[in-house]
Parts: structure tokens; sequence; C-alpha cells
């Protein structure tokens, strides 16, 4: 199981294609699998998994996701379950994104891959660079205090 890093900048095509990084590419080879799953996530943007890791969440009778709200943990697992796909990679490393998938999280034609870890996310360039902006450089400090990085 790898794990997914960097960010990469990449174009939507007009059929809603989208090219992967080759490295994530060779760890989708490492498992000898043809496809990444992909599912909706937080902030709108997307996540994409290995198989591998896809699994490793499922398993266990799905329970990193027990809650004591049983309510709100059937209406996540249907969330993100249920708009969970199957994305092959075609020969020219390109994954498809449905019409589900690139409303939800408001793709154009910029697009931003940010690995973080056990999954990569798929976002708008703009939406990214407003998370950013608003998250991410406000905390630098922080995270470096907590994190001792």
């Amino acid at each position: 199981m790898g794990v997914f890093f960097g960010l990469h900048k990449y174009n939507l095509d007009g059929k809603n294609r989208l090219i992967l990084p080759v490295y994530f590419r060779n760890l989708l080879k490492k498992e000898k699998a043809k496809y990444f799953m992909l599912a909706l996530g937080f902030n709108k943007c997307l996540y994409l998994f290995l198989p591998s890791q896809w699994e490793k969440i499922s398993q266990d009778n799905l329970s990193i996701f027990k809650s004591s709200d049983k309510e709100k943990e059937r209406a996540f697992k249907r969330f993100f379950f249920g708009n969970a796909v199957k994305a092959e990679v075609d020969k020219l490393g390109r994954v498809l994104v449905n019409t589900v998938h690139k409303k939800y999280a408001g793709l154009k034609k910029k697009i931003i891959v940010v690995g973080v870890g056990n999954k990569a996310e798929i976002w708008d360039a703009n939406q990214w660079e407003k998370y950013n902006r608003k998250v991410i450089i406000p905390n630098k400090e922080k995270f470096s205090k907590i994190y001792d990085i």
C-alpha cells in the first residue's frame, strides 16, 4: 500500500477525463489493479483511493464509521459508499469523472490533485485556492507547533 503526496495541476478534458500523476498510477500498478475508487469527499472535493486502501477502510464491518447516532452513521455510509465508483485508468493514465462527481466538486477545467496520505483529493483549482487561503495558510504556524515539523 502506497502513500499519496504532492500537489499536481491538471486540466479536465472535454470528455470529463482527468490525467493522474505517474506516481499514483505506479502505485496502482504495484497493486496489479486497473482502477481507483472515487468517492465524494468533504469540503467539496473528491477522494481517490487505491483498491487496497478502499478495502482497508471498508473492513471490520466498517468499524471506523461507527457513531452513537445511528441515523447519522447510516446517512454518512449512504453518502460515502452510495456515491463511490470504480474509476478505471485508460491507456493514457486518465480516469473518467462522472457528472455526479463533477457537479458535487464543482469541477471546471483547471484541477488540483493533492496527495494526502491514504488518499488523493481532486479539487477544482479555484475551490482549492479559496480553501488554501482560508484554512491552510492561516494555520501554517500552528501546524509546525502541533506536529513538530
